[in-house]
């Protein structure tokens, strides 16, 4: 038997809850965010509103235009946002290669769902890219994978910086998709070559 609620219209089931206007705001940069990786700059402010339960005039209460609501969305997502909680979460009792392996993961998560947004939004580098806040933000996540490996230091031939700096790096060129013709690295390839090479035991 079709239940009595079955004749709620589709409007009133997905109509947002009241928000203060910064919570507002916030929720259509995330839901913006969301469509551009589907849709790219072509995403329109109808699916926008849709999506966000809000009627589609709402949208201009809070910006002035798709553009500005698009490159909002597109600030917020080179913003470390849950990153850092995540590096932070990581239990610094684990072996190193443990602790390493589940750094990579986050890492690789990360730039990922970053290159693939970059592509489908016609951007070849981050927006804002030489100003103080991008450098803060990479001073900020090399400190942190600095104090993931800082616990092991005695065990390594170069300093936590240094080591930091190389897993960085290769990190981020096995798994940028054009840099590393298609020859994705895994976690596990990754954490093998800086910790034990590709030098065959003697």
């Amino acid at each position: 038997m079709t239940p009595a609620t079955s004749g709620t219209s589709t409007s009133t089931r997905t109509r947002a809850r009241p928000m203060a206007p910064e919570e507002r705001r916030k929720h259509l940069i995330d839901v913006t965010l969301q469509l551009l990786r589907e849709h790219g700059r072509e995403v329109t402010t109808k699916q926008i509103a849709e999506a966000a339960g809000v009627a589609e005039g709402t949208i201009f209460r809070v910006v002035e235009s798709k553009e500005e609501l698009v490159d909002l969305a597109i600030d917020r997502a080179f913003e470390p946002g849950a990153i850092v909680e995540r590096i932070l979460e990581i239990d610094p009792d684990l072996p190193l290669a443990d602790r390493l392996l589940t750094l990579v993961a986050i890492l690789q998560q990360r730039w990922r769902a970053t290159f693939w947004l970059m592509q489908r939004v016609g951007l070849v580098r981050p927006p804002r890219h030489d100003e103080a806040r991008a450098d803060d933000a990479r001073a900020q996540l090399l400190a942190l994978i600095v104090g993931v490996i800082a616990p092991d230091a005695a065990r390594l031939a170069v300093s936590p910086e240094q080591f930091a700096h190389r897993l960085r790096l290769l990190t981020f060129a096995g798994t940028h998709p054009h840099i590393s013709d298609g020859h994705l690295l895994t976690p596990e390839e990754i954490v093998e070559t800086l910790l034990h090479g590709l030098q065959r035991n003697p």
